[in-house]
């Protein structure tokens, strides 16, 4: 599949990523890219930025060397009720919001624990996806996690540098993708970039959406305007609870 959209990037202000916004955008102009979302880590991982950086993404122009820059976060969930490291008045301002479990965070603990803190998240209107779900450190119950999805119309992600390092989760991300198949659940591509150079890197992604037989329409990422279309939902959703 043809991917011009990257959900899923980390500028210099993860603290462990190596560059600026500015070069992420012109290396997703040279890539194709559309549409990238900036998804800074929150403000509870170590070495991360602080909570106002968050605030204060309005400053960013909305198109850089012709990219579409949508001003978002990778959310820690920070406890097994499905709790975020962003507040409210924050999380308002997002345009994209991923939540994921990172073991720097919070402690691995059981299969049950795990699947109820996706299930929560889901459930928050604010947030769109579930980070690196695959991740055999943090394993779910797959099938309880993507209808949930399905029932909240959320997205799934499929994380490209899953595939690298975290370690196992090959199996895990293929039974996502095959259970989003099964339930009509749109999947997230996201490159997990933490250099420019990895911005729309999609190759491993593509070896298993082609492998599964994803139906293109349940990819979010092959087209502005089907992101685009998704971004109307979330206002709408978000609307509702105003």
């Amino acid at each position: 599949m043809n991917i011009v959209i990257d959900t899923h990037t980390h500028s210099i202000a993860s603290g462990h990523a190596y560059s600026t916004i500015q070069e992420i955008a012109a290396a997703a102009g040279k890539k194709g890219m559309e549409i990238i979302a900036i998804t800074d880590h929150g403000p509870t991982m170590e070495g991360t930025t602080s909570i106002y950086y968050f605030g204060n993404l309005r400053v960013l122009p909305d198109n850089i060397f012709g990219v579409r820059v949508i001003k978002g976060i990778e959310a820690n969930i920070i406890d097994y009720e499905g709790s975020i490291d962003l507040p409210l008045r924050y999380l308002k301002k997002m345009e994209f919001v991923i939540a994921s479990l990172h073991d720097i965070v919070i402690e691995p603990s059981t299969m049950e624990d795990h699947t109820n803190a996706l299930v929560n998240v889901l459930r928050n209107p604010y947030i769109d996806a579930v980070g690196h779900p695959g991740n055999p450190s943090f394993q779910v119950d797959i099938e309880k996690v993507v209808s949930t999805a399905k029932e909240y119309n959320k997205l799934i992600e499929i994380n490209n540098s899953s595939f690298m390092v975290r370690k196992g989760s090959h199996e895990n991300c293929r039974c996502f993708l095959q259970k989003c198949k099964e339930y009509g659940v749109r999947v997230a591509c996201g490159s997990d970039a933490h250099i420019s150079f990895d911005v729309g890197k999609f190759d491993k992604i593509n070896e298993m959406l082609e492998e599964v037989g994803m139906p293109e329409e349940l990819v979010l990422n092959t087209s502005s305007e089907k992101y685009i279309a998704y971004l109307r939902e979330r206002e709408k959703r978000i609307e509702l609870i105003a």
